[in-house]
């Protein structure tokens, strides 16, 4: 026992020698960092459905032949039919999607032919121009889902709305925790703000075979609705 508080003794004496040998700079470097303490970690969020106002089309065509070239040459001119009839249709974008070519092989493994897939996406906000001009571009490729989604200026919109009232659930759980733990108040070291969107899952859809008639009508879409979320964190000193 003697020896074990001796050495005490003198490992305390020697802490002010030891730190007076250390340079000057060391003092930041040694001297610890405790977080003060009544601090409080939080979260709040706000939600609301928002009605999705943007489709998205997926058109296909798919062609077998023997060599590849020719057949990346029919692939593309069928995607290209299809880009050169969307551009002439306002208020609708389109751009090529997956493009496939791949081999087919008999029963001995061997190369017999070649298999392609071509897509085209069409995109709007005006859900009838791009299901009308999705029934026209039937007639040389296939449907082969529709999309819905939510444009940046709709989640936006919503998101504005919502940061007031994540903002005020934020405040009042500060308040209510802090007199909880026995506080009189608190005041705000940290808070940061996000949103983000759930958009539900694509629904697929049969392909449709190339019909002959003249005037297609349009194909009935009906978006769902995404769930906007906003959510303010942080962290706040409670005060006594």
């Amino acid at each position: 026992m003697r020896r074990t508080t001796a050495i005490l003794v003198l490992a305390a004496a020697a802490a002010p020698l030891a730190a007076a040998a250390l340079p000057a700079h060391a003092d930041t470097v040694l001297t610890p960092q405790f977080e003060p303490s009544g601090v409080l970690s939080l979260s709040a969020q706000a939600s609301t459905d928002v009605q999705q106002d943007v489709v998205q089309i997926t058109l296909f065509y798919e062609q077998d032949a023997h060599d590849a070239a020719s057949l990346t040459d029919a692939l593309n001119q069928h995607a290209d039919t299809a880009l050169k009839q969307a551009r002439g249709v306002s208020d609708v974008t389109a751009h090529t999607g997956a493009f496939t070519v791949y081999p087919t092989t008999d029963n001995n493994g061997r190369i017999s032919g070649w298999r392609g897939r071509t897509e085209v996406v069409l995109e709007s906000r005006d859900f009838a121009a791009a299901t009308k001009l999705a029934g026209q571009i039937n007639s040389t490729m296939q449907i082969a889902g529709v999309a819905f989604s939510l444009s940046p200026e709709a989640q936006r919109k919503a998101a504005d709305k919502l940061t007031a009232d994540a903002i005020k659930k934020f405040r009042d759980e500060a308040d209510s925790s802090a007199h909880a733990f026995g506080y009189s108040g608190y005041t705000i070291r940290q808070v940061n703000v996000g949103s983000n969107n759930v958009t539900p899952p694509p629904r697929p859809m049969f392909a449709m075979r190339a019909m002959a008639a003249a005037a297609p009508a349009p194909l009935p879409v009906e978006g769902g609705k995404a769930t906007v979320t906003v959510t303010v964190s942080g962290s706040v000193q409670m005060t006594r």
